[in-house]
């Protein structure tokens, strides 16, 4: 799949949150980060594409876990899961190897 214009607009997002990092405190940019994936998770889902809706949803699982300040392994564990998966289910979206669970022919059985 193309880059599009949320592709675009997430790119841009994090450059500004990575200049916004250089000023601010850690916790108010993983808030901020929270957000823009938020947002990015929402425009996904409106615009047909559910897999990558809930692995962008993952990452905001793992600002999150950056905001709460969790200590040691329960912070490894945490942060790496959310970014594991919501990775994979990036990839496993745009390779086409997840199953395309939106689109319905007017017959109401889906399309393959």
């Amino acid at each position: 799949m193309a880059i599009d214009g949320i592709d675009v607009a997430a790119f841009v997002g994090f450059a500004a949150l990575a200049v916004a990092s250089t000023t601010l405190e850690g916790a108010v940019v993983a808030a901020a980060a929270g957000g823009l994936l938020l947002s990015i998770s929402i425009w996904r889902l409106y615009g047909g594409r559910p897999w990558e809706a809930i692995g962008w949803l993952a990452w905001v699982g793992a600002a999150v876990t950056i905001v709460l300040d969790l200590a040691g392994l329960t912070f490894l564990v945490t942060f790496g899961g959310f970014v594991l998966v919501g990775g994979a289910l990036l990839a496993g979206s745009r390779l086409g190897v997840l199953v395309d669970v939106w689109s319905v022919d007017a017959d109401g059985s889906a399309e393959n």
